[in-house]
């Protein structure tokens, strides 16, 4: 378990990564709207392209969302003195763990055994 200085560090390292998501959801919402698909105004290279790219747009968004509750998720924890511990085998979580990734919710042995 990472001491109070430490997990108050990681807090608002979290609530940095929260921000930066949030202001990131809101730019890319265009890129990830309804792909006009007038032929008369593009061709069809054009179109697949604007398809490809809305694609990539939903997907990025996607991954977006779910770090976005991985960290609501990690922020609960430390609300509830449960932060920087294994939620499979209940060990702590390393701090030089928690630094790369302060939303980590497995110990490294529990997450090599995942992987």
């Amino acid at each position: 378990m990472p001491e109070q200085d430490q997990v108050i560090r990681l807090k608002a390292l979290l609530l940095k990564q929260q921000r930066e998501l949030h202001e990131l959801e809101q730019t890319a919402a265009k890129a990830a709207a309804v792909v006009e698909l007038d032929q008369s105004r593009v061709g069809r290279l054009s179109r697949m392209d604007a398809l490809q790219d809305q694609a990539m747009s939903q997907e990025r968004e996607r991954r977006r969302a779910l770090q976005l509750q991985r960290i609501a998720a990690a922020l609960k924890r430390i609300a509830q003195d449960e932060y920087g511990y294994c939620t499979e085998c209940g060990d702590d979580i390393a701090v030089k763990r928690l630094e790369f990734d302060p939303a980590a919710t497995l110990c490294f042995n529990c997450a090599d055994e995942k992987s």
